[in-house]
């Protein structure tokens, strides 16, 4: 993948970003790409956290792939840090090419590189696919997880 490059997103990245969010059955639900100002927010906030790590991967002057990493201090594990990764998104041309371990494998070093003892990420209960994916990479299922809508 060396014509690949994986780079700090921009605001002008926000399009091809929320296009890649809204494309798949779940995010089809809950993503509006046709208003940019909730977006727009977000990535303000984004990308004033030193401990937010917004990334495209692009190929030829194209967003194919993106992923939020995020640093979380913590108190547990004699004051371990952790990182989250969060919306891995493919864009539907590029599944299947490697594009996802590429940007994971990425993370992992990123996390490695920030200090932190624990990679983890969270995938919904129907991605059986993204599952098997993550185990492949390594990541094994450990927690049950639980979300209060607000």
């Amino acid at each position: 993948m060396s014509d690949l490059t994986i780079r700090q997103a921009t605001v002008a990245d926000l399009p091809a970003i929320v296009a890649m969010l809204a494309d798949d059955p779940l995010g089809a639900t809950r993503e509006t790409p046709g208003d940019p100002a909730p977006y727009r927010a977000a990535f303000a906030r984004i990308d004033a956290d030193p401990n937010q790590h917004l990334v495209v991967a692009e190929r030829a002057g194209r967003v194919v792939g993106t992923l939020q990493l995020t640093l979380i201090p913590g108190l547990s594990r004699k004051g371990a840090s952790r990182t989250l990764i969060e919306a891995v998104r493919i864009h539907a041309d590029e599944r299947g090419s490697g594009l996802g371990t590429e940007l994971i494998q990425w993370a992992v070093r990123c996390s490695r590189n920030l200090g932190a003892a624990i990679v983890q990420l969270t995938s919904d209960a129907t991605r059986a696919d993204a599952h098997r994916f993550y185990e492949r990479l390594g990541f094994e299922p450990s927690h049950v997880g639980f979300k209060l809508m607000l």
